[in-house]
């Protein structure tokens, strides 16, 4: 008798070591997901918000590796506010993801196409947002502007808002190329995929060094981080097309595709690869840079004008550059020390009048 209470205590403990056991992982994910605080919204003074966004995804309706809902669903439980279906030449259906998944001021899906084309072998992708229609791509026209403008000009027809995706991929685009595009003011200055060369190499400008090139020329481009992301079956993986690295903060009066649109295209946002920033102010005068500090990390803000020369830093995590006249232009780049950054777009400045 004393042994079989001894056998019945033996698996009692038994079941609850196993349930323990089996609960320490989910235990852990929970402790690790509450380290990460959950993106802050609310611009201080302002009734404006800012709204986390990707426009750069794809399905199994090219070649991802998930089913739109499942992607929808992946980012709605990240903390996104909206998300653009972007596959190649492709237009996918959002309205039952949106009946779904969408939620007043909480998530938005939005129609896109990656407009995919090349010129003399070399990738030319273009993303049209929201686009009225599907885009047929324009292919090796006169020459490389030729082709991206072609392209850019399609999604303009069909009401989209067009942005050039990774120029070094495949060391398809140069700044000069860049730089020749008209009617659009959008191109990826950082992008996910593990093999677009965002860093540049063997001579070639890194994104951020071209679009300094573009700027100090005269041609006013904003910059985007996006995730281009296709593998969602292999989370943690660096050398897949993973979710969650880059995105866009774009600062609007409401959670609509066209408000978001036109605020993006004003340069009212900041992209980032994980930097949240709490506001942004650019006056006549000045741009001012707030951030919003996450656990210990460090920050430094950087002040960059005309030729990609380094204006001023600071280490402090809200910064204001007051202008000479003489920059030409002033972006900011927010570094923090775990190597994430947030980029802040340009702003246009001119010398005023002479004083007497």
């Amino acid at each position: 008798m004393a042994r079989r209470r001894l056998d019945v205590f033996a698996a009692v403990w038994l079941v609850i070591g196993v349930a323990g056991f089996a609960a320490w992982p989910s235990l852990e994910r929970a402790a690790s997901a509450s380290d990460t605080p959950a993106f802050e919204q609310a611009i201080p003074g302002s009734p404006l918000r800012w709204y986390k966004g990707n426009t750069h995804t794809h399905t199994l309706n090219s070649d991802g590796d998930s089913t739109p809902d499942e992607v929808v669903r992946w980012y709605r439980e990240h903390g996104y506010h909206f998300l653009v279906l972007t596959d190649h030449n492709f237009l996918t259906s959002v309205d039952g993801l949106n009946a779904v998944h969408g939620a007043n001021e909480q998530f938005l899906v939005i129609r896109g196409e990656e407009v995919t084309s090349s010129f003399q072998k070399k990738a030319v992708h273009v993303n049209g947002l929201d686009v009225a229609a599907q885009v047929e791509p324009t292919r090796n026209a006169a020459s490389m502007v030729a082709t991206i403008q072609g392209n850019v000009d399609a999604i303009r027809k069909v009401d989209g808002v067009p942005h050039i995706n990774h120029p070094n991929f495949q060391w398809a685009m140069t700044p000069d190329d860049l730089r020749q595009v008209r009617n659009n003011r959008l191109f990826e200055v950082y992008n996910g995929h593990p093999t677009v060369h965002n860093e540049g190499g063997g001579g070639v400008s890194g994104l951020e060094q071209a679009w300094d090139q573009i700027l100090t020329q005269g041609t006013l481009l904003y910059g985007i981080a996006v995730d281009d992301a296709h593998t969602f079956k292999d989370p943690g993986n660096p050398n897949v097309a993973g979710p969650g690295r880059g995105w866009v903060a774009i600062r609007s009066a409401r959670l609509e595709a066209r408000a978001l649109l036109a605020a993006l295209e004003k340069g009212d946002f900041y992209a980032s690869t994980g930097v949240d920033l709490a506001d942004i102010r650019a006056t006549t005068s000045s741009l001012t840079v707030e951030v919003r500090p996450r656990a210990d990390f460090k920050y430094r803000i950087q002040f960059i004008g005309n030729g990609g020369r380094l204006l001023h830093e600071s280490i402090e995590p809200a910064a204001t550059y007051t202008f000479t006249g003489a920059e030409g232009y002033v972006r900011a780049k927010v570094i923090d020390s775990g190597g994430r950054a947030a980029w802040v777009q340009p702003v246009q400045v001119t010398k005023g009048p002479a004083r007497p």
